[in-house]
């Protein structure tokens, strides 16, 4: 299993989540959070003064999958999240070493499918 967390412009959530659906993702955990890269933020004008704003919104996906989905899902996510343009995000791939279905007992991979 591997869980697959995406930092996205938050603009991109939808296509995000029709993308994933699309290619059978069950599950989806969203959180907004905030954040830089190399964009290091901006200037903003606020009733005539200049501040600047460090950190960006952003949309952090987090998914579990098994590992034959990894290749759908992140593919996927850079169709639907990319624009060309800096500050698209990142998508990071980190092993998972057990999950447990709280209702059910179940582990492993039938832990994060259907039943």
């Amino acid at each position: 299993m591997k869980k697959i967390e995406a930092i996205i412009k938050p603009f991109k959530l939808d296509e995000a989540k029709e993308a994933l659906s699309a290619v059978g993702v069950e599950g989806i955990t969203v959180s907004e959070v905030k954040g830089f890269g190399r964009q290091k933020g901006h200037t903003e004008l606020y009733r005539g003064a200049e501040y600047v704003v460090d950190f960006l919104p952003k949309i952090k996906l987090e998914i579990v999958v098994t590992d034959d989905a990894v290749e759908k899902v992140t593919g996927a996510l850079l169709e639907s999240c990319q624009t060309g343009r800096i500050g698209d995000g990142k998508i990071f791939v980190k092993p998972v070493e057990q999950a447990l279905r709280i209702r059910t007992g179940e582990s492993g991979d039938a832990a994060i499918q259907s039943t």
